[in-house]
């Protein structure tokens, strides 16, 4: 279950237009057009990123009359976040070790 979320977040992270609609909605709830806006794509255009975000659980969608307001889910992007981080704890251990190994060369010879 985990993996298959941080599969669909990754997914909807590896698009630099969806990434920029999350970076827009840190600032607050933004209706699709409102989102649209600033990568001059047609609401049909953003409407598939915003399905996008939605299946991964990126954002959450709600009607208000004819409008569809975004809102960001950021609890995803802490699943993956600490997903990352393992991997910065393991490079990190090579890391050091490789330093430490280079030290005592360099003291050694």
């Amino acid at each position: 279950m985990v993996e298959q979320r941080l599969d669909a977040t990754f997914l909807a992270l590896s698009d630099p237009t969806r990434r920029g609609m999350l970076a827009n909605l840190m600032l607050g709830e933004k209706s699709v057009g409102e989102l649209a806006a600033p990568f001059a794509m047609s609401f049909a255009g953003a409407s598939k990123h915003v399905g996008v975000l939605a299946k991964a659980g990126l954002i959450e969608r709600r009607k208000v009359g004819r409008q569809q307001l975004c809102r960001l889910r950021a609890e995803r992007l802490k699943e993956a976040d600490d997903w990352l981080r393992q991997w910065e704890r393991f490079w990190n251990t090579r890391l050091d070790g490789l330093e430490a190994a280079l030290k005592e060369e360099q003291d050694n010879g």
